[in-house]
């Protein structure tokens, strides 16, 4: 089958490059949902996170999606809110080859500082089981190991992830969470990560791009790809760090970006940045009901400025080419 969308050049899709044909016909059943209109390409000023003052971040997108940062909510109304709606909390990390040397501090961290007051499933999707560790948690949050299949190279890794989530959704996790956040395991909480984050779908704007032209994004510029952005699009660059929302939005989210990454595949491309480009492609088409400011996906490598007030979540440094060799 041909599919040539306008100013791309024809691309394929070819059976046998996919991996798992079955996730095209899975469809969650959610009664009284309609389904999500994607937004049409349009020109318009991109939005900046540092408008107002550069000490005072933007608190609400061009699409009315509010941007959330200290300051902008009430925690205890919050808690008031969404505490008898009896939610539970979906959070994938993939701890792969050697980084499940940071699955302990990451939980440890979650454990003091992620959705206090609420049931949470840890999802932790790795090629090596047994080198989980076992981290006491508290009352009404569990872990579940996820074994996934070993591969050679970190860029199939990083492609694999959003296939991984996507089918770990469509097959269990629906039942099982209302809301699904992904993280990465290389990071770690630093301060509260509550109910302010809750959206239908969530992005996280990341932190070495917040305060840049758009014609600097290292989106994929390369027409061939699906995830191609020109020059004169985007809103934020949103970290693959971090994405996230209600299960069903989530499971159309990455099964999108998935059907792009095979649709690349098939044809010998490998996006510029993996799965985040597609990530960001995706977001200007399907805008995010709720965006984090970088203090919900902070690099612990740069001063935090005066824009920011407080950390919640952020990297941790490390030997980068070392972990992926």
């Amino acid at each position: 089958m041909w599919v040539c969308v306008q100013n791309w050049l024809p691309f394929s899709y070819v059976p046998y490059y996919l991996p798992c044909p079955e996730i095209f016909n899975m469809k969650l059943q959610y009664k009284g949902e309609r389904p999500f209109q994607p937004v049409a390409q349009s020109q318009y000023p991109q939005p900046k996170l540092l408008e107002q003052r550069p000490t005072e971040l933007l608190t609400l997108t061009p699409w009315l999606a509010p941007i959330v940062s200290e300051g902008t909510f009430n925690p205890e109304l919050l808690q008031h809110i969404y505490q008898p709606l009896n939610l539970t909390i979906g959070l994938t990390v993939f701890a792969v080859g050697k980084y499940t040397q940071f699955v302990q501090h990451f939980l440890e961290s979650a454990e003091r500082f992620f959705m206090h007051g609420y049931r949470v499933c840890y999802y932790v999707f790795t090629d090596s089981p047994q080198a989980i560790p076992q981290v006491p948690l508290g009352a009404g949050r569990q872990l579940s190991v996820i074994p996934i299949q070993k591969h050679s190279g970190w860029e199939e890794i990083s492609m694999r992830r959003m296939e991984a989530i996507s089918l770990h959704i469509a097959r269990r996790a629906h039942r099982e969470v209302d809301y699904l956040f992904c993280l990465d395991v290389d990071m770690v909480f630093r301060n509260p990560w509550g109910p302010e984050t809750l959206g239908d779908l969530v992005a996280a704007i990341h932190p070495g791009y917040y305060s840049v032209p758009r014609q600097q994004f290292p989106y994929e510029r390369r027409h061939v790809s699906t995830a191609f952005v020109a020059d004169s699009e985007g809103d934020f660059y949103y970290g693959g760090a971090v994405f996230g929302g209600r299960v069903a939005r989530v499971y159309e989210f990455t099964k999108g970006c998935h059907m792009a990454i095979l649709a690349d595949k098939a044809n010998g491309i490998m996006a510029a940045w993996q799965e985040e480009s597609h990530l960001n492609r995706r977001f200007l088409s399907h805008k995010p009901s709720k965006v984090l400011s970088p203090e919900y996906l902070w690099d612990d490598r740069k001063p935090q400025p005066p824009s920011l007030k407080l950390i919640r979540f952020s990297t941790l440094d490390k030997d980068t080419s070392w972990l992926r060799s």
